[in-house]
């Protein structure tokens, strides 16, 4: 396979073989694929976990297991208060 690079990557690459941890540009691009690899994986995990919480959290409203939005604003306020206490 043949591909053309910007020549920012291909000054990225050749500084990366400089430092002597590559010893081609396979080697920068095989470790870059493999990084992209992980951190997709990752995100579709994270993705998928999402999901699961949003399915979630749609069955308790469903269920009516909800609370008024005044109630959330006040206890989370309270909470900051008593973290601030806590701090000072």
């Amino acid at each position: 396979m043949n591909i053309q690079l910007k020549a920012e990557y291909e000054q990225f690459i050749q500084t990366r073989i400089a430092t002597g941890r590559y010893e081609n540009a396979e080697d920068v691009i095989a470790k870059a694929l493999k990084l992209l690899e992980e951190w997709e994986k990752g995100y579709q995990e994270w993705e998928e976990e999402t999901q699961k919480k949003i399915a979630v959290g749609l069955a308790s409203i469903e269920r009516g297991d909800v609370l008024d939005g005044e109630v959330v604003m006040a206890r989370l306020s309270e909470k900051l208060r008593k973290a601030r206490e806590t701090q000072g």
